[in-house]
């Protein structure tokens, strides 16, 4: 019994182009708890996923180039929102909100960074901390897609740190002057507004700007280099004396807290962003397996591959019960910021196996772009990384049960 190797040179199967079909991956019957509502959502997604995304965007993650037009779509569809009640975003669930995300990192995982920064970062900083003025000019326009927006926390000195940021805001008459530098920055350079953190000198406290695209004194170049969300650009932002209207201030931001509590929604957000990519490997390697004859028989024949295979979906199923239970909590207002990281910690080191055993699946094919695996084991590696790295979320869970804090 035997797997492929990576220096197998029998020819190869055709690439999967249909692995958006999520072959087998609803073991539980997870379907019978979503709502008609939230089906429409899913169905919508996916069909957008493999009718728009699949077939282009390897060139695209290929040359890191920014798929625009498919980020647009994003709000032609009504999918950008992420939850957020009114001011045009179109009405989701929590498990809708998650489904859509889960089905665009399926398909790309720069994708759906996009829809991270654009909804749940930009437009949630808006819309939880921001003026009722603020979200009537920027929300529905966000939602559209018709403008871009941006999260300016981390700092080139302070990543997961992010509390002790240098980026200051001093308030000068009718205006506020905003001097530091950011790092890791997605959107930063094409964005309209972006959402700068900054410590006032006169409180100490860290407090959100709007900052429009011309700001005079912002400079947002794009990290080049990148071996992971190759098709979005993060950027690394330097604010030269960047004036700002008192106005600019987002009023309800009052401290790193309020950070805090947007960056919170977008950990839940995480778990669902790597089931989406653990699909999109498991879905290819199973097709892979399928059609792949070696020996004179398909791979999936083997016994060694099909205790991988049920493996893979065991994992995979376990993600999607964290997933449903993030939504449902989410629903009940009942998601605390450890169950969060205890749901991002588990799905993104799990997304990693799973991804790891489907490059190991397709042999050498599983290093070639038009086998789409690839793609999923560079991009997890970021998201295991932002909104708090496997190692901060261990400590912030570690903290909570055991009430001891091992970190500062």
């Amino acid at each position: 019994m035997s797997t492929e190797t990576a220096t197998t040179t029998a020819a190869a199967a055709p690439p999967p182009t249909d692995i958006g079909k999520a072959l087998g991956t609803d073991y539980l019957l997870i379907r019978d708890e979503l709502s008609d509502a939230e089906m429409d959502y899913l169905e919508r997604t996916r069909r957008f996923v493999d009718r728009e995304v699949l077939p282009v965007i390897t060139g695209h993650w290929e040359r890191a180039e920014m798929p625009l037009d498919l980020f647009r779509r994003l709000g032609e569809l009504g999918l950008i929102g992420d939850g957020i009640e009114g001011y045009g975003c179109p009405p989701m669930s929590p498990i809708a909100a998650g489904l859509i995300h889960m089905e665009l990192n399926r398909g790309d995982g720069s994708l759906g960074t996009f829809l991270g920064v654009q909804a749940g970062l930009a437009m949630r900083s808006i819309a939880m901390l921001g003026s009722e003025e603020q979200k009537q000019r920027w929300l529905p326009a966000m939602a559209r897609a018709e403008k871009l927006g941006a999260f300016a926390l981390t700092e080139p000195n302070h990543g997961s740190d992010s509390v002790a940021l240098e980026t200051r805001a001093e308030r000068r008459g009718d205006e506020y002057v905003l001097s530091g530098a950011k790092r890791w920055i997605g959107n930063g350079t094409v964005a309209d507004v972006a959402v700068v953190w900054a410590r006032d000198t006169e409180d100490g406290q860290v407090k959100g700007f709007l900052v429009e695209r011309g700001a005079p004194g912002y400079e947002a170049t794009a990290i080049s280099g990148k071996g992971s969300l190759r098709a979005i650009w993060q950027a690394d932002i330097e604010l030269r004396d960047v004036r700002v209207p008192a106005g600019a201030l987002l009023p309800r931001s009052t401290g790193f807290r309020s950070a805090g509590r947007v960056l919170a929604t977008t950990r839940a957000a995480c778990a669902w962003m790597a089931l989406g990519h653990a699909v999109g490997a498991y879905d290819a390697a199973l097709t892979y397996t399928r059609r792949r004859e070696q020996f004179g028989k398909p791979l999936v024949s083997f016994q060694i591959v099909q205790e991988k295979l049920v493996r893979m979906l065991a994992e995979v199923t376990a993600m999607q019960l964290f997933c449903l239970r993030l939504g449902r909590l989410t629903e009940e207002h009942r998601l605390s910021d450890t169950i969060a990281s205890l749901a991002k910690l588990n799905n993104t080191t799990k997304a990693r196996e799973v991804i790891a055993e489907a490059r190991n699946l397709l042999g050498g094919n599983g290093i070639l772009l038009e086998y789409h695996v690839m793609r999923h084991m560079a991009d997890i590696e970021a998201i295991y990384t932002f909104e708090g790295t496997e190692t901060i979320q261990t400590l912030i869970v570690g903290r909570d049960i055991t009430g001891v804090s091992a970190f500062v």
